[in-house]
C-alpha cells in the first residue's frame, strides 16, 4: 500500500510540473545597471522573463510577476543555469542574472551586494520608470539564490537585502566575509539545496553550518542523494575540471539531479512567490515520502492555537492576525490578543509569510463576573437558592436597550424585561418565581455588545 502511495504521489508530482510547463515564452534582454551607492558600479545583467513571443526584448507578458535573482559559481558564466531559467520563466518568473565577479579572484562581498542590489533595482524599475521593459511587471515577492560561490553570496546578498521574500541556495560554498556568518543576519524562508557526493563544498564544512546558523523562522535544508556539485547547472568546463580532482563522483545523471531540484525549487517558491496554499502541503508531504532526498526543517506553518485567560484570548505566534466571532470578521480585531465582549463562538485566522490563512481552534465564550464589572455597579441576583422571589440589582455604566431575561435549562423564556439604561440607572427587577418548578435556570444579561448568564436555584 505505502508503495503504491508513494508511486501515485510521484506521479501527481511529474504530471503537475509538465502539465503546468510552458504557461509563458520566454523573453531575454542584456541590460548593465549602474549603483550609484557604490561609486556607480556597473553591474551587466542577463535577464530571462515571461513573455507572448519568444525573442529578444520582446514585451514582458501582461501581469506582474515575481523577481528572482541568481548568482553564478566560482568562474561559471551564467549560461550555465539554462536549465533554471527554461525550468522558472515559464511558470511565470523574471529570472536575473548579474554577469559580475567572474574572475579567478572574485570579491564575494561586491557580489552579494550585486544580487541584493538587481531584486531594488528591477522592482524599482517596475514602479517608477515609465521607459523600462519591466514597467509595472515587477511586483513585490523575490528570491535570490545561487550556486557554489553564488549560492554562499547569496546568504550575503540576503544579509544586504532583508527586503526580499525568500532564499535559495544550491551547493553554497563558504564565501569571505563569511557566508556562516552572514546567515545568523538572515530571517527570510530559506531553502538549503546540497549534494551527498559534493566533494567540492562538501555539506558538512559549508550547506550544513550555514544552514545551523540562518536565523530563519521557517528553514529546509535538502540532502539529494548521489548528487554532486557541479550537476545543478549544465555542463561547464571549469566546475568540471574543478569536480574532477576529488571525490565521490555522483551516482545520478545531471538529469536526475536537476529533476529532483526542480520538484522542491518548484513548490518551494509556488508558496512563497505565489501564495499556492496548496503547495506548503505538497512539498512537506514530498519531504517525507520522496526516496530522492534526506532533509531537515525547522519550520513552523501550522494552524494555530488559542486559548483563554483571565477574560482575554491568546494566539499562538504569527505574522497576521484576524478574529471572527460566530464566524463574522471582528473589524479591527487584527492583534495576537483579544478580549472578547459578546458570548458566542471565537478564533482567529492567521498567516504567515503569505497570505496563505491558518484558522485556529474555536473557543465558545461566556462573559465572566470581570467583564460584567464593565458594564454594572454592584451587580447581583439574590437570595440564591431561592423558592419565591429572586431580585436582580445594578447601577449601570453603559447606555443602551438592555435585556433581563430568566430561562430554563432548554433556553424556554419564563422572564423578559427591557430596560433603556444608561450610565447610573439604577434597578431593582424582583421576579417570582414561586410558580415555576424546582431546577436550574440563568438569569440572561445582554445587549447589542455583549451577553452575560449567571445560574440561580429554585428550591
Amino acid at each position: 500500500m505505502k508503495k503504491s502511495f508513494l508511486l501515485f504521489l510521484v506521479l501527481a508530482l511529474f504530471i503537475s510540473k509538465h502539465m503546468s510547463a510552458q504557461v509563458f515564452q520566454i523573453g531575454h534582454t542584456t541590460i548593465t545597471y549602474t549603483d550609484p551607492s557604490r561609486s556607480s558600479r556597473s553591474i551587466a545583467t542577463e535577464i530571462y522573463y515571461p513573455t507572448v513571443t519568444t525573442g529578444t526584448s520582446v514585451p514582458v507578458s501582461a501581469g506582474t510577476f515575481p523577481v528572482i535573482v541568481f548568482g553564478h559559481g566560482f568562474v561559471m558564466t551564467w549560461d550555465a543555469y539554462q536549465n533554471f531559467w527554461e525550468d522558472l520563466v515559464p511558470q511565470g518568473y523574471i529570472v536575473v542574472f548579474p554577469k559580475t565577479e567572474g574572475s579567478f579572484s572574485p570579491v564575494h562581498a561586491e557580489f552579494g551586494k550585486d544580487l541584493a542590489f538587481l531584486v531594488t533595482k528591477l522592482q524599482s524599475e517596475s514602479a517608477t520608470n515609465a521607459s523600462s521593459l519591466f514597467y509595472n511587471h515587477v511586483n513585490t515577492k523575490s528570491a535570490i539564490m545561487g550556486h557554489s560561490m553564488g549560492g554562499g553570496s547569496s546568504f550575503l546578498g540576503a544579509e544586504y537585502n532583508t527586503a526580499i521574500t525568500t532564499m535559495v541556495s544550491f551547493a553554497a560554498a563558504t564565501t569571505t566575509p563569511s557566508s556562516i556568518t552572514a546567515a545568523q543576519h538572515v530571517s527570510v524562508p530559506s531553502l538549503v539545496f546540497s549534494g551527498e557526493n559534493d566533494c567540492v563544498a562538501p555539506a558538512p564544512a559549508n550547506q550544513i553550518k550555514m544552514y545551523d546558523s540562518l536565523s530563519s523562522l521557517c528553514k529546509t535544508f535538502i540532502s539529494i542523494k548521489g548528487a554532486a556539485h557541479c550537476e545543478f547547472a549544465n555542463y561547464n568546463l571549469n566546475c568540471a575540471f574543478g569536480e574532477s580532482t576529488c571525490s565521490p563522483a555522483p551516482t545520478i545523471t545531471r538529469t536526475q539531479q536537476q529533476d529532483a531540484t526542480s520538484d522542491f525549487l518548484r513548490l518551494w517558491f509556488e508558496y512563497y512567490l505565489k501564495d499556492s496554499c496548496s503547495a506548503w502541503t505538497t512539498f512537506n508531504d514530498s519531504l517525507s515520502l520522496s526516496p530522492r532526498i534526506t532533509h531537515y526543517q525547522s519550520c513552523s506553518i501550522n494552524n494555530p492555537v488559542i486559548t483563554l485567560s483571565g477574560g482575554i484570548l491568546t494566539s499562538t505566534a504569527a505574522s497576521t492576525y484576524q478574529w471572527y466571532w460566530n464566524g463574522s470578521l471582528i473589524s479591527g480585531a487584527t492583534s495576537q490578543n483579544y478580549t472578547p465582549t459578546a458570548a458566542g463562538n471565537y478564533y482567529v485566522e492567521v498567516t504567515y509569510f503569505n497570505a496563505c490563512p491558518y484558522p485556529s481552534n474555536t473557543i465558545n465564550f461566556t462573559p465572566t463576573g470581570i467583564l460584567i464589572d464593565s458594564y454594572f455597579e454592584d451587580f447581583k441576583v439574590s437570595p440564591n437558592p431561592s423558592n419565591e422571589n429572586i431580585k436582580i440589582d445594578f447601577v449601570s455604566k453603559m447606555e443602551g436597550v438592555l435585556h433581563i431575561r430568566i430561562k430554563n435549562v432548554i433556553g424556554q423564556v419564563i422572564f423578559d424585561r427591557i430596560v433603556n439604561a444608561s450610565p447610573g440607572t439604577k434597578a431593582a427587577e424582583v421576579v417570582d418565581i414561586s410558580k415555576i418548578e424546582g431546577g436550574i435556570y440563568f438569569v440572561e444579561i445582554s445587549t447589542s455588545a455583549f451577553n452575560y448568564s449567571t445560574k440561580i436555584i429554585k428550591q
